[in-house]
C-alpha cells in the first residue's frame, strides 16, 4: 500500500481521487490527514452476509474469508447464509445491474462483443445446475507443516443451485479462431491497495472446460439473483475445479491464444508440485503444474462433531461427497481408526459436478468415545487418504478423511 503515499507519507493525489470516487463524496479535511493515515472507511469492508449464520467462521474482514463448519452443510442445496466466502479483493463500492455487461474479447475471438444483462436473458436459453464450488486451500489447516496461507478447515465448499447462460452458447454466439486455447476472467473487485489499474484476481480454464455444459455465465443463485459477496451481478460458475476459477462481479471474458497470464495465474498461486516433495521443501516455479480437477472428497454433516449419544441408540449419519470432474462411486464410514469400513447409501448427483448425498446408520459397542471416520472412492477408483495427502508448499487440495468425535454414554 505504500505506493498510496508520497515520499513525505501522505496520499497522492491519484489515490485520493480513488478514495473519493468509492466514496462518492469528498473527503472533508483530507489535507490534513496525518502522514501515512489511510481513512477508517478503508480499513474493513461492510458485512458481506449480514444474515450470515451465526456459526459461520470468520477468518479475515479485508479481504472477507468466511467459512461453514460441516454441520451447516447439510442442506442438500447450500443456501446463502451458509456458503463460504472467499476473496482475493475488496467487493465493488456499488453495482448498477441495469447498465452492467459482458464483453467477450481476446486474441482469438474472431471480433469482440458486448452484451447487456437484459440481452443474456433474452438472446440465450437458460440453464440451472447445483454445482460444487470449493476453494483449493479447503483443508489447509490440517496439513502438517503448516504452510501459509487462509486456514481453511473443512467448510470452504458448498453445492449451490445457480442459473444463467452456458458460457459455449455466448462463445458460439461471438465466434472463436482455431487458435483459442483458453479463457481468462476479469471482474469489478478492486485491489487491496485500491489501485485501479491493478486485478486483485484474473483466472481461467482450458477452452476443454470452459465449454463443458455445465459451465454459467450465472446470474441467479438458488432462484434469486445472486448475493453481493457471491458476484452479483453476473458470475462465471465453473464446478469441480478450484472455485477461484469462478469469477465474480464479472465483466469481461478474454479468450486467448495461450493459457491465460491473468493474477493469480501466474507464481505458484492455485499450483502444486508436478511431482511429490518432502514435507517442508518448497522447489522452485519450473516444477509446478495448475490445479485442474479437484480431488475425491466427504464431508460428515450429522451428527455435528462433540455429539453425546445414549449407549444402545443407533447413529444416524448423514454427509455429502463429490469428485472434481469425476462422480462419486461410493462412501464409506469407519469407527475404528481406518481398521475397518462399512459402506453407505449414496444417492447419484442431481446433475453432473453436483455433491452427492450419502447416509447409513450405526451402532457403537460400549461406552466411550469415538471418532467416526468418511471416505468417498470416486469412480476411477480413487479413494481418499486417511490422514493427510502428499504434501503440497501452498497446502492445496487436502482431501483427507474427514472425521468427527462422538462419546457414547
Amino acid at each position: 500500500m505504500n505506493h498510496l503515499f508520497d515520499r513525505r507519507g501522505f496520499l497522492q493525489r491519484s489515490a485520493l481521487a480513488t478514495m473519493t470516487t468509492l466514496l462518492g463524496t469528498d473527503i472533508v479535511f483530507a489535507d490534513r490527514m496525518p502522514a501515512n493515515y489511510l481513512p477508517v472507511v478503508f480499513g474493513t469492508e461492510p458485512d458481506p452476509m449480514p444474515a450470515k449464520h451465526k456459526d459461520m467462521l470468520v477468518l479475515n474482514n479485508k479481504p472477507w474469508n468466511v467459512e461453514a463448519v460441516p454441520h451447516l452443510l447439510d442442506d442438500a442445496v447450500t443456501p446463502a447464509d451458509k456458503m463460504f466466502i472467499r476473496n482475493n479483493g475488496l467487493m465493488p463500492e456499488s453495482v448498477d445491474a441495469a447498465n452492467w455487461t459482458l464483453t467477450i474479447n481476446g486474441e482469438s475471438v474472431k471480433a469482440p462483443k458486448t452484451y447487456s444483462l437484459a440481452d443474456l436473458k433474452k438472446k440465450f436459453k437458460p440453464y440451472t445446475y447445483q454445482l460444487v464450488l470449493e476453494c483449493a486451500g479447503n483443508g489447509r489447516a490440517n496439513y502438517y507443516p503448516k504452510t501459509a496461507g487462509n486456514q481453511w478447515a473443512d467448510g470452504a465448499v458448498s453445492c449451490a443451485e445457480w442459473t444463467g447462460v452456458r458460457l459455449k452458447d455466448i462463445l458460439a454466439d461471438v465466434g472463436l479462431k482455431d487458435d483459442a486455447v483458453y479463457i481468462g476472467y476479469y471482474g469489478r473487485d478492486l485491489h487491496l491497495s485500491l489501485d485501479p489499474k491493478q486485478s486483485p484476481i484474473s483466472r481461467g480454464v482450458p477452452m476443454r472446460k470452459a465449454l463443458e455444459d455445465e459451465t454459467l455465465i450465472a446470474w441467479a443463485m438458488n432462484g434469486q439473483d445472486i448475493p453481493m459477496a457471491h458476484g452479483y451481478p453476473l458470475r462465471l460458475v465453473i464446478g469441480g475445479w478450484p472455485a477461484s476459477v469462478s469469477g465474480k462481479w464479472l465483466h469481461t471474458i478474454s479468450v486467448r491464444n495461450k493459457v491465460h497470464d491473468g493474477t493469480k495465474m501466474t507464481g505458484k498461486s492455485y499450483k502444486v508440485p508436478i511431482n511429490p516433495v518432502e514435507p517442508g521443501y518448497d522447489p522452485p516455479e519450473s516444477e509446478f503444474k495448475i490445479i485442474e480437477s479437484m480431488p475425491v472428497k466427504s464431508l460428515i454433516t450429522f451428527p455435528k462433531t462433540g455429539a453425546t449419544v445414549p449407549v444402545g441408540q443407533a447413529i444416524s449419519l448423514r454427509g455429502h461427497a463429490w469428485a472434481g470432474d469425476r462422480a462419486v462411486r461410493e462412501v464409506q464410514v469407519s469407527v475404528d481408526f481406518g481398521a475397518t469400513w462399512q459402506k453407505t447409501s449414496l444417492k447419484a448427483p442431481k446433475n453432473r459436478l453436483a455433491w452427492q448425498q450419502w447416509s447409513t446408520e450405526i451402532r457403537l459397542p460400549q461406552k466411550g468415545y469415538y471418532e467416526i471416520w468418511a471416505r468417498a472412492v470416486d469412480d476411477a477408483g480413487v479413494a481418499q487418504p486417511m490422514v493427510m495427502p502428499q504434501w503440497n508448499p501452498e497446502g492445496y487440495c487436502n482431501n483427507a478423511c474427514h472425521r468427527i468425535a462422538v462419546k457414547l454414554v
